[in-house]
């Protein structure tokens, strides 16, 4: 299945792709991207006023349907790549929402936050591309408050027969070329169902939240299984 691919590539890599990464999602997905973030953003159940963050947040669209969802609640959005932070500040601002989301340029791995100060922490489709995920998730466990959440949205890949052999001719045959035809960009598309494959399993990530010292750890799938969602208690 071939080594990882360095942190630094992948940065390069999102930076390039930047100003057609939400265009392609919503055409991958085949519409489905915005519902699977939506599902995840339910799952935080911010207290009134509470904080919650936003980790590999890229355009910041799960920053934005947390502050739709929680109208009194405060976000931050961290992100390793500022080519893909400049395009979600314009989002934020287009949304008058500069004074509730603060997005910042961090590495997953070194939160520039204090301990125990989120009330929830969100990795959308990003877990997957931290370099060392068993440190990304101390992180997210750090930034909690006692009785935060976690929540994980992330691809895999369904188990079923039929659709199984069907998503993997998509995935990993169509998919790639449609991504490279619309971003411009020779590889970044072929990474996706490359990394997805080097992924943990659902219950491998499950025992990694839980090695974090995340407990309750529960996990469901979206969509037939393309898509799992993990939620963690601290």
């Amino acid at each position: 299945m071939g080594d990882p691919v360095p942190g630094e590539e992948v940065r390069r890599m999102f930076a390039a792709i930047a100003p057609r990464y939400d265009f392609l999602n919503r055409l991958l997905s085949l519409g489905r991207d915005r519902g699977w973030r939506r599902t995840a953003v339910a799952s935080a159940n911010l207290p009134l006023k509470g904080r919650a963050l936003d980790v590999c947040c890229g355009t910041a669209n799960v920053a934005l349907e947390l502050a739709d969802r929680f109208p009194d609640a405060r976000i931050a959005g961290v992100d390793f790549c500022q080519e893909m932070l400049v395009l979600g500040q314009e989002k934020v601002r287009k949304a008058g929402l500069e004074g509730r989301i603060q997005l910042l340029a961090a590495s997953a791995e070194v939160l520039p936050f204090d301990g125990k100060t989120f009330d929830a922490a969100l990795i959308a489709f990003g877990i997957r591309n931290v370099e060392n995920r068993e440190r990304g998730l101390l992180e997210l466990h750090r930034v909690l408050k006692a009785g935060g959440r976690v929540i994980l949205l992330e691809f895999s890949l369904p188990q079923g027969k039929a659709f199984g052999k069907l998503y993997r001719l998509y995935f990993q045959r169509i998919l790639p070329r449609i991504g490279r035809l619309f971003s411009g960009h020779p590889t970044a598309y072929s990474y996706l169902p490359a990394s997805v494959l080097e992924f943990p399993s659902p219950e491998g990530l499950t025992w990694l939240l839980k090695k974090a010292g995340f407990q309750e750890v529960s996990f469901r799938p979206l969509t037939g299984g393309i898509v799992y969602i993990h939620v963690g208690m601290k």
